[in-house]
């Protein structure tokens, strides 16, 4: 973290070599004995009650973005090198957006239960939640690679968001009548972290001599113990560092979900789910306080390695002057302030078949509403119960992130239940055994039925 402030720009190019997690599993929707369904929408119930097997309940872990590693880092005689290297060619500039976006979820569940109680049923769950965002403009790519080939560029709207919080949730499914079920959660937020860093201007004009920029950036962390570690020299901050960790904000959020079945055939069900709020305390803000002008040198990358303007040196040289690019300076603590959760709204609609009643097709549609770093798909799938104790799912999706194959199977047996699947199965993977396409997720549990 003492380093996040100075790296931002070029961290935010990597950030997908980072492990990331989910919050819940589409692929479950429409899977029956699925114990955690209640959380894709409130008005689903289970049939039996359950406790989950603390920590490893429902655990999900998965990454999103429309730009992938292999659009990043290449292999240049046998050695792993990023996209500046002078033997990359530019042209996979033409593969990538405008504007490449990469998300990230987390959500762990410590422990949950549910019962039958109160005229319906009813649940209790405890997680940890997260989320994590980032845009980057097509601009910052080009400005890295090209250099002074091209003499200006704007890159403006690079944004980076992400939050940490706890999660007390308490849910009731109630059925009305023997076509409409309805349900809900009031969720406790317990906050524990938030930064927004948005580098609103950079504006740089290259010459043969020196690079010229005017930027301007802001940044607002709410970390608990969080302080700036400013440079006696310049003024600027340098790092930050922390005097303990612990709870920094309280929020509230409601699920809220319906399910219609017209006949023996079709169900309809609509959820919205996370509608809320995070009030944090301690906002440590900084900022370039207005325009910053920044001045810097040129820089010639050479392919020969022994050469003095060789890759490696120059882009050492580069990244220590691009990370002063956004000299930010401490403003203080400016009090509270409040943030939206990531709402999702989940619209669906099952067909059972009429002549094999344990086969159903299912289409659902996802999307997140939060802003900048909003996203959709639409999921559709086959799921079979050919036997009461298992079941199982195949599904397609096409949204903001692109083309996706998703899969879920679920053991439900006195005393034990175990699911495990993919929404997003990876596809090839790099060495380090990241996907390539920076789109993949792994969800599974364990809990006990009763």
């Amino acid at each position: 973290m003492n380093k996040y402030i100075k790296s931002i720009i070029i961290s935010a190019t990597a950030v997908l070599s980072f492990g990331t997690v989910a919050q819940n599993t589409n692929s479950a929707y429409f899977i029956d004995g699925y114990t955690h369904r209640y959380e894709l929408n409130p008005a689903f119930a289970n049939e039996k009650n359950f406790i989950s097997i603390p920590v490893v309940g429902n655990v999900n872990a998965a990454m999103r973005g429309t730009i992938g590693l292999d659009e990043i880092f290449y292999n240049v005689d046998g050695t792993t090198t990023t996209f500046m290297n002078p033997a990359v060619d530019a042209s996979f500039l033409n593969n990538i957006n405008d504007v490449s976006r990469l998300g990230a979820d987390l959500k762990l569940n410590l422990l949950s239960f549910g019962f039958k109680a109160f005229k319906g049923y009813n649940t209790v769950s405890i997680n940890v939640k997260g989320n994590m965002g980032t845009r980057i403009p097509k601009t910052l790519f080009s400005f890295l690679k090209e250099g002074i080939e091209n003499k200006t560029y704007d890159i403006s709207d690079f944004d980076i968001h992400a939050d940490l919080y706890g999660e007390i949730a308490l849910g009731h499914s109630h059925q009305i009548n023997n076509k409409w079920r309805i349900g809900g959660a009031l969720k406790f937020i317990l906050g524990g972290a938030n930064i927004d860093a948005r580098f609103n201007k950079a504006q740089l004009t290259l010459g043969e001599d020196n690079w010229q920029a005017i930027t301007n950036a802001q940044i607002e962390a709410s970390v608990k113990g969080l302080s700036y570690e400013i440079d006696e020299e310049s003024g600027n901050i340098d790092g930050m560092s922390f005097d303990g960790l612990g709870l920094n904000g309280f929020g509230m959020a409601l699920d809220l979900g319906a399910e219609f079945k017209p006949n023996q055939n079709w169900a309809f069900s609509l959820a919205l789910l996370d509608f809320g709020f995070i009030s944090w305390n301690n906002n440590m803000v900084a900022s370039t306080d207005g325009d910053n002008q920044f001045n810097t040198s040129d820089y010639s990358f050479n392919v020969d390695e022994n050469a003095q303007n060789n890759f490696n040196d120059e882009f050492d040289k580069m990244l220590q002057d691009i990370s002063s690019l956004y000299d930010l300076k401490a403003q203080g603590d400016a009090g509270s302030r409040t943030t939206m959760l990531g709402a999702t709204l989940n619209i669906a609609a099952e067909y059972t078949l009429p002549a094999y009643r344990n086969l159903k097709f299912g289409l659902l549609n996802s999307t997140r509403i939060q802003g900048d770093y909003s996203w959709t798909e639409f999921r559709l799938g086959a799921n079979i119960n050919p036997v009461k104790p298992f079941s199982a799912g195949v599904n397609v999706a096409v949204g903001t992130y692109g083309w996706s194959f998703g899969w879920l199977m679920n053991l439900n047996v006195t005393g034990f239940n175990l699911f495990a699947g993919m929404d997003h199965t990876m596809g090839k993977l790099a060495k380090q055994g990241l996907p390539l396409s920076s789109n993949a997720s792994m969800n599974v549990g364990i809990n006990i039925p009763f």
